[in-house]
């Protein structure tokens, strides 16, 4: 694959298939991280283990059992790409710390925009887009839509895991 295209990666999901488009040109590092988590398998098995209808749904940290997976280095935010926060675009989730992404992403099932790049200062540094769903967006919408509950001191866990059951890059 050339540098320069747009890699795409495939979630197989206990829900069905969603596939996302990453802009490399936009966020080069966040692309690159997720891509190494991805062809390192890190997400294999993972489960999606926040969701909120109206907001998100985030998964890359932690099993059914709500155990998180040892990740690599925190990365740079590049929430100031223009890219933005709207229904089907991938997101990376961080700490209040701006730059503390490693692994965990989130997908917005509405249009976010009090979560794009505002200013320098933390509170409104905002999160980095780096991807847009491309096929899928009903599995996101089937997902959105479960049950959750609290498990192991988390809330918005779904009652029932939504389990990445396999992540490859196209």
């Amino acid at each position: 694959m050339s540098e320069n295209a747009q890699p795409v990666v495939c979630f197989e999901t206990s829900m069905g298939p969603i596939v996302i488009e990453l802009n490399r040109e936009k966020a080069p590092i966040t692309v690159k991280n997720f891509l190494t988590y991805v062809t390192d398998g890190h997400y294999d098995g993972l489960i999606f283990h926040r969701v909120i209808p109206n907001f998100m749904i985030q998964g890359g940290g932690f099993d059914d059992q709500m155990q998180q997976r040892k990740t690599r280095f925190a990365i740079k935010n590049e929430a100031n790409n223009g890219l933005k926060n709207v229904r089907g675009s991938v997101a990376m989730a961080r700490t209040p710390v701006v730059d503390s992404a490693t692994s965990q992403f989130f997908i917005n099932t509405v249009d976010n925009g009090f979560l794009d790049y505002r200013g320098k200062r933390p509170e409104e540094f905002g999160y980095c887009v780096f991807g847009t769903v491309i096929e899928g967006l009903e599995t996101v919408d089937a997902i959105r839509a479960v049950k959750t509950g609290s498990k192991m001191g988390h809330g918005d866990v779904p009652l029932e895991a939504v389990t990445i059951i396999k992540a490859t890059v196209r």
